[in-house]
Protein backbone atom coordinates (compact mmCIF):
# COMPACT_ATOMS: atom_id res chain seq x y z
CA UNK A 1 0.00 0.00 0.00
CA UNK A 2 1.42 3.34 -1.05
CA UNK A 3 1.08 6.93 0.18
CA UNK A 4 2.27 9.46 -2.38
CA UNK A 5 0.64 12.78 -1.54
CA UNK A 6 2.07 14.88 1.28
CA UNK A 7 0.00 17.09 3.57
CA UNK A 8 1.33 20.22 1.87
CA UNK A 9 0.32 18.98 -1.57
CA UNK A 10 -3.15 18.05 -0.36
CA UNK A 11 -3.75 21.60 0.88
CA UNK A 12 -3.77 22.72 -2.75
CA UNK A 13 -5.71 19.75 -4.10
CA UNK A 14 -9.34 20.01 -5.22
CA UNK A 15 -12.22 19.27 -2.87
CA UNK A 16 -14.66 17.61 -5.25
CA UNK A 17 -15.68 17.99 -8.87
CA UNK A 18 -18.07 16.36 -11.34
CA UNK A 19 -16.95 15.61 -14.89
CA UNK A 20 -18.46 14.21 -18.06
CA UNK A 21 -15.61 12.41 -19.83
CA UNK A 22 -16.35 12.77 -23.54
CA UNK A 23 -13.76 10.18 -24.56
CA UNK A 24 -15.63 7.44 -22.68
CA UNK A 25 -18.79 5.79 -23.96
CA UNK A 26 -20.05 3.72 -21.01
CA UNK A 27 -21.95 1.38 -23.38
CA UNK A 28 -18.66 -0.38 -24.05
CA UNK A 29 -18.33 -1.37 -20.39
CA UNK A 30 -21.75 -2.97 -20.00
CA UNK A 31 -20.95 -6.53 -21.21
CA UNK A 32 -18.25 -6.82 -18.53
CA UNK A 33 -20.72 -6.36 -15.69
CA UNK A 34 -22.62 -9.55 -16.51
CA UNK A 35 -21.78 -12.73 -14.54
CA UNK A 36 -19.34 -11.00 -12.19
CA UNK A 37 -18.17 -12.84 -9.04
CA UNK A 38 -20.37 -12.21 -6.00
CA UNK A 39 -18.73 -10.17 -3.22
CA UNK A 40 -18.28 -12.87 -0.51
CA UNK A 41 -17.85 -10.33 2.30
CA UNK A 42 -21.38 -8.85 2.05
CA UNK A 43 -24.43 -10.73 3.27
CA UNK A 44 -27.31 -11.06 0.84
CA UNK A 45 -25.43 -11.75 -2.43
CA UNK A 46 -26.61 -8.41 -3.86
CA UNK A 47 -23.16 -7.07 -4.77
CA UNK A 48 -20.62 -8.31 -7.32
CA UNK A 49 -17.08 -7.03 -7.47
CA UNK A 50 -13.71 -7.20 -9.20
CA UNK A 51 -10.55 -5.26 -8.32
CA UNK A 52 -7.19 -4.53 -9.95
CA UNK A 53 -4.46 -1.96 -9.40
CA UNK A 54 -2.39 0.08 -11.84
CA UNK A 55 0.17 2.79 -12.29
CA UNK A 56 0.26 5.21 -15.21
CA UNK A 57 3.24 5.66 -17.52
CA UNK A 58 2.62 8.38 -20.08
CA UNK A 59 -0.57 7.32 -21.86
CA UNK A 60 -0.21 3.68 -20.86
CA UNK A 61 -1.44 1.64 -17.91
CA UNK A 62 0.81 -0.77 -16.05
CA UNK A 63 -1.11 -3.52 -14.29
CA UNK A 64 0.39 -4.40 -10.93
CA UNK A 65 0.49 -7.84 -9.25
CA UNK A 66 -2.55 -9.22 -7.46
CA UNK A 67 -3.00 -7.88 -3.94
CA UNK A 68 -5.30 -7.87 -0.92
CA UNK A 69 -7.68 -5.01 -0.18
CA UNK A 70 -7.37 -3.68 3.36
CA UNK A 71 -9.06 -0.91 5.34
CA UNK A 72 -8.90 -0.32 9.08
CA UNK A 73 -12.04 -0.38 11.23
CA UNK A 74 -11.53 3.36 11.66
CA UNK A 75 -12.67 3.77 8.05
CA UNK A 76 -14.79 0.67 7.59
CA UNK A 77 -16.37 -0.52 10.85
CA UNK A 78 -18.31 -3.20 8.96
CA UNK A 79 -15.44 -4.93 7.15
CA UNK A 80 -12.28 -3.26 8.44
CA UNK A 81 -9.16 -4.92 9.86
CA UNK A 82 -9.43 -7.88 7.52
CA UNK A 83 -7.81 -8.72 4.22
CA UNK A 84 -10.32 -8.96 1.41
CA UNK A 85 -9.50 -10.63 -1.88
CA UNK A 86 -11.37 -10.11 -5.15
CA UNK A 87 -10.99 -11.44 -8.67
CA UNK A 88 -8.99 -9.28 -11.07
CA UNK A 89 -10.63 -7.21 -13.78
CA UNK A 90 -11.17 -9.04 -17.08
CA UNK A 91 -8.12 -8.73 -19.37
CA UNK A 92 -10.35 -7.79 -22.31
CA UNK A 93 -11.80 -4.92 -20.26
CA UNK A 94 -8.36 -3.60 -19.34
CA UNK A 95 -7.37 -3.56 -23.02
CA UNK A 96 -10.24 -1.22 -23.99
CA UNK A 97 -9.34 2.34 -24.92
CA UNK A 98 -12.29 3.60 -22.88
CA UNK A 99 -10.92 1.87 -19.78
CA UNK A 100 -7.50 3.44 -20.27
CA UNK A 101 -9.18 6.82 -20.81
CA UNK A 102 -11.08 6.42 -17.55
CA UNK A 103 -7.98 5.71 -15.49
CA UNK A 104 -6.07 8.52 -17.22
CA UNK A 105 -8.93 10.96 -16.59
CA UNK A 106 -8.79 10.08 -12.90
CA UNK A 107 -5.01 10.37 -12.74
CA UNK A 108 -4.88 13.65 -14.67
CA UNK A 109 -7.75 15.26 -12.76
CA UNK A 110 -6.20 14.39 -9.39
CA UNK A 111 -2.71 15.37 -10.61
CA UNK A 112 -1.34 12.12 -9.27
CA UNK A 113 2.35 11.45 -8.85
CA UNK A 114 3.66 9.22 -11.69
CA UNK A 115 4.35 6.41 -9.21
CA UNK A 116 0.95 6.57 -7.54
CA UNK A 117 -0.99 3.33 -7.36
CA UNK A 118 -4.59 3.40 -8.55
CA UNK A 119 -7.12 0.81 -7.45
CA UNK A 120 -10.04 0.17 -9.79
CA UNK A 121 -13.11 -1.49 -8.27
CA UNK A 122 -15.73 -2.80 -10.69
CA UNK A 123 -19.00 -3.05 -8.75
CA UNK A 124 -22.54 -4.14 -9.59
CA UNK A 125 -25.30 -3.72 -6.98
CA UNK A 126 -28.60 -5.46 -7.65
CA UNK A 127 -32.03 -5.05 -6.06
CA UNK A 128 -35.43 -6.72 -6.20
CA UNK A 129 -38.93 -6.00 -5.00
CA UNK A 130 -38.17 -7.95 -1.83
CA UNK A 131 -34.60 -6.79 -1.21
CA UNK A 132 -33.02 -3.36 -1.51
CA UNK A 133 -29.49 -3.10 -2.86
CA UNK A 134 -27.14 -1.16 -0.61
CA UNK A 135 -24.15 0.40 -2.42
CA UNK A 136 -22.68 1.63 0.91
CA UNK A 137 -23.47 -0.91 3.64
CA UNK A 138 -20.85 0.71 5.91
CA UNK A 139 -22.90 3.93 6.02
CA UNK A 140 -21.49 7.46 5.75
CA UNK A 141 -17.74 6.95 5.54
CA UNK A 142 -14.31 7.80 4.20
CA UNK A 143 -12.20 5.17 2.45
CA UNK A 144 -8.85 6.02 4.03
CA UNK A 145 -7.20 6.99 0.75
CA UNK A 146 -6.31 10.35 -0.84
CA UNK A 147 -8.62 10.55 -3.84
CA UNK A 148 -11.76 8.74 -4.97
CA UNK A 149 -13.40 8.64 -8.39
CA UNK A 150 -16.90 7.22 -8.92
CA UNK A 151 -17.77 6.60 -12.58
CA UNK A 152 -21.35 5.65 -13.43
CA UNK A 153 -21.65 2.98 -16.12
CA UNK A 154 -25.34 2.06 -15.97
CA UNK A 155 -28.56 2.44 -14.00
CA UNK A 156 -30.99 -0.27 -15.10
CA UNK A 157 -34.57 -0.15 -13.80
CA UNK A 158 -33.71 1.47 -10.46
CA UNK A 159 -34.66 4.38 -8.28
CA UNK A 160 -32.44 5.68 -5.50
CA UNK A 161 -28.67 5.31 -5.63
CA UNK A 162 -28.11 9.00 -4.89
CA UNK A 163 -24.54 9.89 -3.96
CA UNK A 164 -24.03 12.23 -1.00
CA UNK A 165 -20.92 14.10 0.17
CA UNK A 166 -20.55 15.44 3.72
CA UNK A 167 -17.94 17.58 5.46
CA UNK A 168 -18.96 15.86 8.71
CA UNK A 169 -21.17 12.84 9.38
CA UNK A 170 -23.64 14.75 11.52
CA UNK A 171 -24.16 17.57 9.01
CA UNK A 172 -26.39 17.81 5.94
CA UNK A 173 -24.79 16.72 2.65
CA UNK A 174 -23.06 19.37 0.55
CA UNK A 175 -23.78 17.32 -2.57
CA UNK A 176 -26.77 15.08 -3.32
CA UNK A 177 -26.63 13.74 -6.86
CA UNK A 178 -27.69 10.72 -8.86
CA UNK A 179 -24.66 9.95 -11.02
CA UNK A 180 -25.85 9.36 -14.56
CA UNK A 181 -23.99 7.06 -16.99
CA UNK A 182 -20.80 8.74 -18.19
CA UNK A 183 -20.42 11.03 -15.17
CA UNK A 184 -17.27 10.90 -13.03
CA UNK A 185 -17.34 12.31 -9.49
CA UNK A 186 -13.89 13.10 -8.07
CA UNK A 187 -13.53 13.51 -4.31
CA UNK A 188 -10.73 14.44 -1.92
CA UNK A 189 -11.16 11.68 0.67
CA UNK A 190 -9.38 13.72 3.36
CA UNK A 191 -12.02 16.44 3.17
CA UNK A 192 -15.32 14.57 2.69
CA UNK A 193 -17.34 11.63 3.85
CA UNK A 194 -19.47 9.91 1.21
CA UNK A 195 -22.52 7.68 1.00
CA UNK A 196 -24.85 6.28 -1.65
CA UNK A 197 -28.49 5.62 -0.84
CA UNK A 198 -30.04 2.15 -1.33
CA UNK A 199 -31.62 1.21 -4.65
CA UNK A 200 -34.92 -0.50 -5.47
CA UNK A 201 -36.55 -1.45 -8.78
CA UNK A 202 -38.76 1.04 -10.60
CA UNK A 203 -40.86 -1.78 -12.07
CA UNK A 204 -40.57 -5.54 -12.40
CA UNK A 205 -38.42 -7.96 -10.51
CA UNK A 206 -34.83 -6.68 -10.56
CA UNK A 207 -32.67 -3.61 -11.11
CA UNK A 208 -28.93 -2.93 -11.08
CA UNK A 209 -26.39 -0.13 -10.62
CA UNK A 210 -22.97 -0.50 -12.28
CA UNK A 211 -20.00 1.69 -11.33
CA UNK A 212 -16.24 1.85 -11.29
CA UNK A 213 -14.72 3.22 -8.10
CA UNK A 214 -11.12 4.40 -8.43
CA UNK A 215 -8.87 5.20 -5.48
CA UNK A 216 -5.35 6.47 -5.04
CA UNK A 217 -3.50 5.10 -3.17
CA UNK A 218 -4.95 1.74 -4.13
CA UNK A 219 -5.35 0.39 -0.55
CA UNK A 220 -3.96 -2.90 -1.81
CA UNK A 221 -0.97 -4.73 -0.39
CA UNK A 222 0.95 -7.84 -1.36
Amino acid sequence: MQKVWTATELEYAFLFTLRKVNSINPEGFKPFFSNMPVDPYIEGNYRSRRLSRFTVSGNHLIKLPHGHFFQSKEYNPLMGDRKREFAELDDALIELDIFRNLVLAFSDSCKLHPEAEIGVHQIRTICSQDNLGNPAPEGIHQDGTDFIGIFSVDRDNIQGGETHLYVAKEEKPVLSKVLNPGELLLVNDHEFFHFTTPIKPQIGAQGSRDVFVLTSPSLLSE
